[in-house]
């Protein structure tokens, strides 16, 4: 009886076995099957670090990614002396004067004919072709254009979309970004301009989920927060001030940014170690020099 049932499992383990090794190594041989992440994992924006001013969660040093060229039209060659610093962002104000784009601060300065395209969109657009698609040589850095709209803000994105259209290099790119600022139009519009336009949001603002769904950074005047001159340290009552709306926007994965503030290294120091994602700056050479000296001391801190 024992020798009659060793026979009969004996060949039943044997086909057993070798089909469970034929599975085991087709197993071995396909690729491996992805696993999806868990939700809350991904539930936030990815936040690349090479992106113009990343949030500033970590100790890490600050470069001209992080810097801002304020009313760059103002410079003595716009565009080009922040470009070849390779700031992460730059700003032109623009008013419409018959279906065309001019860059100035006030309408007295239209005068002076400095149109979007010529002075902006178009030499980008050349860079652009040279650089086989990115707006710097470097691939790994990227650049933002801030559009402060005068006037009447829905001619005048009309128009500004109209001129972007012309040039498809400069707005098929994740390396390249176009934010509206100033005389925005109703964020409820937001979400109807073409994917390439983004927005400048101000932090005191409630946005609706479409409309923040569009914003990329914020902005805000620091004067009111601190009447702080720059050379001294920041008041205890205004820097907590400060820092509650910096995580206010850092919460929301945003970077930030501040105009109206002192723009000289000691108040540069202060800025950075409060986690202030763009430095607004009017001195292009200086800033760049500052952050690229390995001296000085630019390295975010927890506060």
């Amino acid at each position: 009886m024992k020798k009659w049932l060793f026979l009969f499992f004996v060949p039943i383990f044997l086909v057993l076995t070798t089909a469970f090794a034929a599975t085991a190594t087709e197993v071995h041989k396909r690729p491996a099957k992805f696993v999806q992440p868990s939700a809350m994992a991904t539930s936030l924006p990815a936040m690349a670090d090479s992106f113009p001013g990343p949030l500033m969660t970590g100790i890490r040093r600050y470069t001209v990614a992080n810097t801002h060229s304020h009313n760059d039209y103002e410079q003595s060659t716009p565009f080009w002396t922040a470009y070849n610093a390779q700031f992460g962002s730059i700003e032109a104000d623009i008013f419409l004067v018959n279906d065309t784009l001019f860059v100035a601060h006030d309408r007295k300065e239209l005068k002076r004919r400095r149109t979007l395209e010529a002075y902006y969109v178009q030499p980008l657009a050349v860079q652009m072709k040279k650089n086989q698609g990115h707006p710097y040589a470097d691939i790994s850095r990227q650049l933002q254009m801030l559009i402060d709209v005068k006037a009447d803000s829905t001619a005048v994105m009309a128009a500004l979309v109209t001129l972007l259209e012309k040039y498809p290099a400069l707005t098929q790119t994740p390396s390249l970004r176009w934010v509206i600022s100033g005389n925005r139009p109703p964020q409820s519009m937001y979400t109807s301009y073409p994917s390439f336009i983004a927005f400048d949001g101000v932090p005191a603002t409630h946005y609706s989920p479409e409309a923040l769904s569009r914003i990329v950074m914020m902005s805000d005047d620091l004067h009111s927060y601190t009447h702080w001159g720059g050379m001294d340290t920041i008041p205890a009552t205004d820097k907590k001030a400060i820092r509650a709306v910096i995580a206010l926007s850092h919460d929301l994965h945003l970077p930030i940014r501040f105009w109206d503030a002192p723009d000289f290294p000691a108040a540069w120091d202060q800025l950075i170690q409060l986690r202030v994602d763009f430095i607004n700056t009017d001195h292009i050479q200086q800033l760049a020099t500052y952050l690229n000296d390995s001296s000085s001391p630019p390295a975010a801190l927890h506060p």
